[in-house]
């Protein structure tokens, strides 16, 4: 993602353009595509600055030719095109010229108004979708340490603000420079000593702004920062709402937010003042540069070096020029919010994903499902997740990982989906490096039931496909009956159908993972992966689930990670872990009958429990 750009920090922080110019070097590369529409923008905005230099002329020979005036004889570089023509005739003329010159000044200002919005829009609606597919790739270290609000106001507010400022204030900044350039140079033509005394705020201005755009855009930065804070912790509760109500933890989650919205309140209150301040001081320098103009322009008319029509394009033209310069204090602080936000944006673009398809990765071919472990180790930061593991798997076996919370289990399968990379050590497929094929190649053959039993927002059909139009209705129906999910399914107000809330809330725990089972069915996938599939389920939920399990299982590689040994018994072979290290391997009996810890616990598990003789029962893998 154009990494090299994204590590040039601003030569000083305090300053915005640099800030700025950093962002629009890393967007350069999207605006460069759209080289037709720049073009024809830009000569739009050409032909709007011509007819904003060409609007008071008519003007000037009506005050000049029409009007009578004293003191009035110095002659205008005009005169000798009018000496043939009557009042009249200029009259006419000067009005028909004045309605043209509007006309084609509005339909250019149309085209490169509508050109540089189009440019924006697609520029950033670009970037975002690249911002988002980044952060799809990052690390489940880096989403472990982020807040999900943060990452959300950085997909969708901070571009959503670059892309509304971009629009409304720096393009057409961007087009009144040209304005100024223009308006500066007929200014000089026309009486170099009266734009040079226009010009002596100008230093004035620059001060200001140095001055109070410093303040502006650490104020506008911490404010973003708020807004993420806010947004982070509204995510957090909302997502976990059932728990927050639960325990009553409202209050505790208004007080959060609240404080946070008023330290963004305040913030928001600061920075207004700031640009405030520098849109009045902007209006004083721009009043005194007019009143300079004015008295000595006057002057330049009383002793016929100027004509009244000259001095009266004369300011017209200073008040155009200055224009851009009111703006830019008018949008000073608009632009700092998007400085605030593209240096989020290029922040998080900054971090590389922790895992990605070599450059000579190939596709995988169809798997059988033999995974070998060769000495590998992991560590999450400083903490050691394996150490030295080593197992082989045979295609179609069904492996029961087992251990304390935090031993590695889960690290295991990560491994083999490729969430992480092996800090030394090889995981293969086949016998082959699972490093060498790409990462969606992999992942397609590897089905996956999680504990929690996740869905999406969408329709049960959609949920089960996961998107893919390639299955029919009767193959999705089919995955649902090997699920026992095909009756409950059928009492929903649609069937299949019908869309599910947000995370699936409105079903059972046993419902839910019912679902994600027969979309695991469905992909037929040589390897599965079980995390924890039978935990928090009442009896008649558990059988169902394991029966679907059945169904899935059958004839794959099945790697399940669970705390119930009554359920692990049931596997080919179990692996032990503790502390990262591999500490028992081989099947039910042999582990019992060695002085392993499994053996230990198993012993220690009450089996006059109802529930685990239920499991007992019910936990045929096959």
């Amino acid at each position: 993602m154009r990494g090299p750009l994204l590590v040039a920090s601003p030569a000083k922080l305090n300053k915005l353009a640099p800030s700025l110019w950093r962002v629009l070097k890393y967007f350069w590369p999207y605006v460069r595509k759209r080289r037709l529409l720049i073009f024809g923008a830009f000569a739009a905005l050409f032909v709007e600055v011509v007819m904003r230099i060409l609007e008071p002329w008519p003007l000037k020979f009506i005050f000049d030719r029409i009007i009578p005036t004293q003191g009035a004889g110095g002659a205008g570089p005009d005169d000798t095109l009018l000496q043939t023509m009557t009042p009249g005739d200029v009259l006419i003329l000067s009005a028909i010229a004045v309605v043209i010159i509007a006309v084609l000044r509005a339909a250019a200002s149309y085209v490169n108004v509508v050109g540089f919005a189009l440019i924006g829009n697609r520029v950033l609606t670009e970037v975002r979708n690249d911002v988002y597919r980044h952060l799809q790739t990052l690390s489940l270290s880096f989403h472990g340490k982020s807040r999900t609000g943060d990452m959300i106001v950085r997909v969708i507010g901070d571009i959503g603000l670059l892309q509304d400022v971009t629009v409304t204030a720096l393009l057409p900044l961007l087009g009144n420079l040209m304005v100024l350039a223009g308006m500066l140079g007929v200014m000089l033509w026309l009486n170099w000593q009266l734009a040079v005394l226009g010009l002596v705020v100008v230093p004035l201005f620059w001060l200001s702004s140095v001055r109070l755009g410093r303040r502006i855009r650490q104020v506008s930065r911490q404010q973003r920062q708020r807004e993420s804070a806010m947004a982070a912790t509204a995510a957090e509760s909302i997502g976990a709402i059932k728990t927050v109500q639960a325990l009553s933890l409202q209050q505790i989650f208004n007080q959060i937010f609240s404080s946070a919205s008023n330290k963004s309140l305040k913030q928001g209150v600061q920075a207004k003042r700031l640009s405030a301040n520098l849109e009045r001081t902007v209006d004083v320098l721009i009043a005194i540069a007019t009143a300079l103009v004015l008295w000595y322009g006057t002057h330049l008319v009383l002793s016929s070096a100027l004509t009244p029509g000259g001095l009266l394009v004369f300011l017209f033209y200073l008040k155009t020029a200055f224009k851009p310069v009111r703006n830019f204090a008018k949008y000073l602080g608009r632009l700092a919010k998007a400085s605030a936000a593209g240096d989020r944006i290029l922040e998080l673009l900054a971090h590389e994903p922790g895992v990605s398809d070599l450059p000579d990765a190939v596709t995988a071919p169809p798997l059988r499902g033999a995974v070998t472990f060769d000495q590998v180790s992991f560590a999450y930061d400083d903490h050691t997740a394996l150490r030295d593991l080593s197992f082989e798997v045979q295609a179609g076996q069904r492996i029961a990982i087992v251990g304390p919370s935090g031993a590695g289990k889960s690290t295991i399968v990560n491994m083999i989906l490729r969430l992480y990379d092996p800090g030394s050590g090889v995981v293969r497929i086949d016998g082959q490096n699972i490093r060498r094929y790409t990462l969606d190649s992999l992942r397609a053959q590897i089905g996956v039931v999680l504990q929690d039993g996740l869905l999406f927002a969408a329709s049960v059909h959609d949920n089960i496909v996961g998107g893919s139009p390639e299955y029919t209705p009767q193959a999705v129906e089919q995955a649902a009956r090997l699920a026992n999910a095909h009756e409950f399914i059928m009492q929903l107000p649609h069937g299949y159908d019908t869309v599910l809330g947000e995370r699936a809330v409105t079903l059972s725990n046993g419902q839910r993972q019912r679902l994600t089972i027969a979309r695991a069915i469905i992909r037929r996938t040589p390897i599965v992966v079980l995390d924890e599939p039978t935990t928090g389920l009442d009896e008649d939920n558990e059988r169902q689930v394991i029966e679907a399990l059945e169904h899935l299982t059958e004839g794959r590689t099945v790697f399940m990670i669970t705390h119930d040994l009554q359920l692990a018994r049931r596997a080919d072979r179990i692996l032990y872990i503790d502390g990262g290290v591999l500490r028992a391997w081989g099947d039910h009996h042999t582990l019992l009958q060695g002085n392993t810890r499994y053996a230990s616990l198993f012993q220690d598990e009450p089996m006059t429990n109802n529930a685990n003789t239920n499991r007992a029962t019910h936990a045929e893998l096959g």
